[in-house]
């Protein structure tokens, strides 16, 4: 009986071993979707899932998924590093949100310690409907990295109606190159971060929103060889000590107000910048400042003064 109960166990062990062994040879470094694939597919290249959401839980932690050929290819919650390819050359990988948000990203896990998302070459179209393009939660831990690069999102109709939102207080940085944000009722991107919040945006268009880019909470960013242009509140806006640093970029085509400045140390600094066809160049309030390096083009308006808000 004795021998009856070790053969059991021993059994017991191998197969535990055998389906771990299984699940951890399923999480590949790189993983594929296709328009024509099937997520009960490994999701090789021979193989691929049809969606990101089921190639994610295939794709190692610091992985990537490579998209094959252009398709719809779902919204998708990410909860670990990762990149999602969607391969330029082939046609971008769509991500049809209507009425959902496109890209969730919230990384939780103390052992994942790069704490990297990289989304590239990506169409995040919310149909009219959509609620945001990509939602970064507050609870991700620190030192977490946000890359967002040749990327479009359109249409998020719904509500909050967003680009990007980033809602990370601790340690973190955003970056956007290269992306076009447009149709929004809400913002392009919405930063309610921390003075630890790090964000850099280069080369990218934010138009047809309400307001292009907002800050909350004392986040330090840079904006540069931008476009914010016809944004129905404003072009710029910085609320609660946040610093904007704007350069070479062109705001204008009747933005509400190319820069708003809410709050005391709320600053926004522009230099080499075309800032023309606005209702107003500046507004600000209770402290705010907006301040000119001398070098910018504004069709013969003065950058207001501080403490007043201009028309």
């Amino acid at each position: 009986m004795n021998k009856f109960r070790f053969t059991i166990n021993v059994l017991a062990i191998a197969i535990f071993m055998f389906a771990f062994a299984s699940i951890a040879q399923a999480q590949a470094t790189r993983t594929w979707v296709s328009g024509v694939g099937d997520d009960v597919n490994p999701c090789s290249r021979t193989a691929p899932c049809k969606t990101y959401a089921g190639a994610i839980s295939k794709t190692a932690r610091n992985g990537e998924i490579s998209t094959l050929d252009p398709g719809g290819f779902g919204a998708v919650t990410i909860t670990k590093s990762i990149t999602i390819e969607g391969t330029q050359g082939a046609g971008y990988g769509s991500i049809l949100n209507s009425s959902v948000t496109g890209v969730i990203i919230n990384i939780t896990d103390p052992a994942d310690v790069r704490r990297t998302v990289i989304l590239r070459n990506l169409n995040i179209m919310g149909a009219a409907t959509g609620l945001q393009g990509v939602n970064i939660i507050a609870g991700q831990q620190a030192d977490g990295e946000v890359v967002i690069e040749d990327c479009v999102i359109d249409g998020q109709g719904g509500n909050p109606g967003r680009g990007i939102t980033d809602s990370r207080t601790n340690a973190s940085v955003l970056i956007v190159r290269n992306t076009t944000i447009r149709n929004t009722v809400g913002t392009g991107i919405t930063i309610n971060g921390s003075t630890n919040s790090r964000v850099s945006i280069s080369g990218s268009l934010f138009t047809t929103g309400s307001v292009g880019i907002a800050a909350n909470g004392g986040p330090r960013i840079t904006i540069s060889n931008s476009v914010i242009s016809a944004n129905s509140s404003g072009g710029l806006q910085a609320d609660g000590g946040t610093i904007i640093e704007v350069d070479h970029c062109t705001v204008s085509s009747n933005n509400g107000a190319a820069f708003i400045a809410n709050g005391a140390g709320s600053t926004i600094r522009v230099s080499n910048t075309t800032a023309i066809f606005n209702p107003a160049l500046g507004s600000i309030s209770a402290g705010g400042v907006v301040t000119s390096y001398g070098n910018n083009q504004t069709g013969g308006v003065a950058f207001p003064s501080a403490g007043t808000s201009p028309s």
